[in-house]
């Protein structure tokens, strides 16, 4: 049945559509005058453009990328008018660069601006949420840099192009803070049975706490909490 099925198959309609045999010629042209187009163009932004993407660069980059994709198989599509796209994305690149040099409103408009999202091993609660950035997914990200818990970092600034730049205390002045590892905010308490210091689960401030009821962070008004560990950095 399956060597029938393959025997029927239409295979220059599977393999090459409604083109001719002769078009992969063509195809291999139009690649290799688009793929030195997109060579041209990311010489022309300059090493910023291929770096650290901001928002603004990354859809440069998009832009350059679709018009240079359609043309390498798209017989429809003509190479000129791609090329053109080319010249228009590259000149309101150089046009929307020049008025950032000039305007740093306007900068903070188009590329945004870095945001400090820890601060002396807390969270800085209101830029974090506007963020909307995942607790998991920071922490993630953390844990890469060799933080296990926040007392480690003096501050950590999120960059418009998405990194992450962690400053973090001399390992004299680590301080207690809120464990970051896997799991290790899993069982959250609201009753204190041994007296150390406890983390908020939700903000990261820290306190001694004895025994009782745990009571309200006077950050962020949650009730959660986890033992907090003062582990310095392994570097």
């Amino acid at each position: 049945m399956l060597s029938v099925f393959l025997l029927n198959l239409d295979w220059k309609e599977l393999l090459l559509g409604h083109e001719e045999w002769s078009f992969l010629l063509e195809i291999i042209l139009r690649t290799i005058i688009m793929f030195l187009a997109i060579i041209i163009g990311l010489r022309i932004l300059g090493k910023r453009g291929v770096k650290q993407l901001s928002i603004f660069e990354l859809v440069v980059i998009i832009g350059l990328g679709s018009a240079a994709g359609d043309p390498m198989f798209n017989k429809d599509v003509g190479i000129i008018s791609s090329l053109i796209v080319f010249i228009v994305i590259i000149l309101l690149y150089s046009i929307v660069t020049h008025f950032i040099g000039k305007s740093k409103d306007f900068e903070n408009l188009v590329e945004g601006k870095s945001i400090c999202l820890i601060e002396n091993g807390e969270f800085s609660i209101k830029n974090f949420q506007k963020e909307n950035l995942g607790s998991d997914e920071f922490f993630a990200e953390l844990r890469l840099k060799g933080v296990s818990q926040l007392g480690q970092v003096e501050m950590a600034i999120e960059e418009i192009s998405g990194e992450i730049s962690v400053f973090f205390f001399e390992d004299e002045s680590v301080k207690y803070g809120l464990p970051i590892m896997p799991d290790s905010l899993n069982n959250p308490l609201k009753h204190i049975h041994e007296e150390r210091h406890y983390s908020c689960t939700f903000c990261g401030y820290t306190e001694h706490k004895k025994t009782g009821n745990a009571g309200c962070c006077p950050n962020c008004q949650k009730e959660e909490w986890v033992a907090s560990s003062n582990k310095r950095r392994v570097t």
